[in-house]
């Protein structure tokens, strides 16, 4: 009961003119980041943390989760359409939407997708209301020891269930870790891999750091290998999926809806796990197996709908427990922190209009999205016209702009140019740059946990096993471990035994 009052006093603020108008704006502004191949809700983000800076704290995250879950709506259009997928989430959804589009259904399955995606993501948000009060308490009695190892796990579990190297991701990690440490000691006070600089006391501003990434140094890839060249003419028009779609598509969309939240708020998830997982259930359980790959649209809606039910339940472990489980939430973890807020156990009696306001706008953002895209879907199906080259000089412009803006610092600007060369030759070199900026973001967490346990247990590494998290913590990450090399095991035994029945590799003694 105490939710439901809690949520009704987020609506009066969710529901104010200045909120409602950037709600609004960010679940716009997403679904046309989304629209565009190469980018994505992190690029988006990165290139307006600046503008979050001027913002009030509540409006801002509003915005940025707008943005977040309106990415995962847009990107479905190039998907399906061209087969160009926005994002890595939208890979999957390229394998029965193209076909589907190919067969003349893309009507259909784009009416389809919008509806999943918003039953996904309601599910995933009542989760958050229910979940969120009694997760922040119990995260209430979690100690600095407790702290460190969920940080931990978050980095762990990015490296674990990256789509790439393994290796390349622990690397870029610790590399995020290390540039976290530059300027003052947290603990003593004392200067600390500044080289003698005046500007790195300050540390190095996230902003700077987010915008040279994951803006400017996209844009120098983009440029190298092409930019997007737009398309011809579309014709979409709204029209909803038949009633033969409904009964196909039906349970797995709630199937997906669940798996999606669940994922969702594992660190390491998010978007592309969902999809992949979501689509694997469904291929397992359907009737017609067969189909997949060829315009299943249960296949499809299963994709989609837990894709954005795992953008929206991502913000529990953020909100709850400061722990962002994926680069997305580490950037709007990065927002909070330039409002002097730190997302935690204590965030939902600190700023507790902030917190419940939040999670109404979420309500509110999803209504919006399936209210823009089912009858708006042709209008943006438009802006797949507009090429890459023409909007990447303005997106420049307003990148460097906005991060001299947030300190007026000329060093940041340079730091951003820098980043954005460094961002660069990573993505060249096939890094992933997720495990970076939460490296960058869980250093301090990591670092300070861990040293204050240390004073407080006076040295003692013994105060970890202490700790029951710690305990089941370490299995988790033991069965991780684990369980890719049982697998691999398994699949290696089937396929000698299938050589030793097949005739063709049967050996003969005469």
């Amino acid at each position: 009961m105490d939710s439901i009052m809690n949520l009704f006093s987020g609506f009066e603020v969710a529901f104010s003119p200045t909120n409602l108008l950037f709600v609004t704006i960010g679940v716009v502004v997403g679904t046309v980041i989304g629209l565009i191949p190469g980018l994505g809700p992190v690029t988006a983000i990165a290139l307006l943390l600046p503008l979050t800076y001027e913002l009030d704290a509540t409006t801002a995250i509003m915005m940025l989760a707008g943005i977040y879950y309106g990415s995962m709506y847009g990107g479905r259009i190039p998907a399906i359409l061209l087969r160009l997928p926005g994002d890595a989430a939208a890979v999957v959804t390229t394998f029965d939407g193209y076909p589907l589009a190919k067969q003349g259904r893309a009507s259909e399955a784009l009416s389809l997708t919008g509806f999943g995606s918003f039953i996904g993501s309601t599910i995933a948000i009542l989760t958050l209301t229910l979940m969120a009060p009694t997760m922040a308490n119990i995260a209430g009695s979690i100690t600095s020891a407790d702290m460190f190892i969920l940080a931990a796990l978050g980095l762990f579990m990015i490296v674990m269930l990256g789509s790439g190297s393994k290796a390349k991701a622990l690397i870029i990690g610790s590399l995020g870790i290390v540039v976290s440490m530059i300027g003052i000691d947290p603990i003593d006070g004392n200067a600390r891999l500044t080289f003698g600089s005046l500007e790195l006391l300050g540390g190095i501003n996230i902003v700077a750091v987010a915008v040279g990434l994951f803006g400017i140094g996209e844009l120098i890839y983009n440029a190298e290998h092409g930019f997007y060249t737009g398309t011809k003419d579309l014709p979409v028009k709204p029209k909803l999926p038949s009633k033969m779609d409904w009964v196909f598509a039906r349970f797995a969309i709630l199937r997906a809806a669940v798996v999606g939240t669940i994922i969702g708020m594992i660190p390491g998830g998010g978007g592309p796990v969902a999809s992949v997982v979501s689509y694997g259930v469904e291929k397992k359980v359907s009737k017609r197996p067969e189909k997949f790959g060829k315009g299943a649209i249960e296949g499809l809606a299963a994709t989609e709908t837990a894709d954005n039910a795992s953008s929206n339940s991502a913000f529990i472990p953020l909100l709850t427990l400061g722990v962002p489980p994926n680069p997305v939430l580490a950037l709007i973890f990065g927002a909070l922190l330039l409002q002097n807020i730190t997302p935690g156990p204590t965030l939902i009696n600190d700023h507790p209009q902030l917190f419940w306001g939040v999670i109404a706008s979420m309500y509110i953002g999803n209504v919006l999205l399936l209210a823009l895209n089912l009858p708006l879907v042709g209008v943006f199906v438009q802006m797949l016209r507009i090429r890459g080259s023409i909007m990447a000089p303005i997106i420049i412009i307003v990148a460097i702009c906005g991060v001299f803006s947030v300190r007026n610092s000329l060093f940041d600007v340079i730091t951003a140019i820098i980043f954005g060369v460094i961002g660069y030759i990573l993505r060249k070199a096939n890094f992933e740059l997720g495990p970076f900026i939460l490296g960058f973001i869980l250093g301090p967490i990591l670092e300070v946990e861990f040293r204050r346990t240390m004073l407080v247990s006076e040295g003692d590494l013994g105060t970890f096993l202490e700790r029951p998290l710690f305990l089941a913590i370490v299995m988790l990450i033991a069965i991780s471990l684990i369980a890719p090399a049982v697998n691999k095991l398994r699949k290696r035994q089937a396929e000698l035994r299938e050589k030793a029945h097949d005739p063709d590799h049967t050996m003969y003694i005469g």
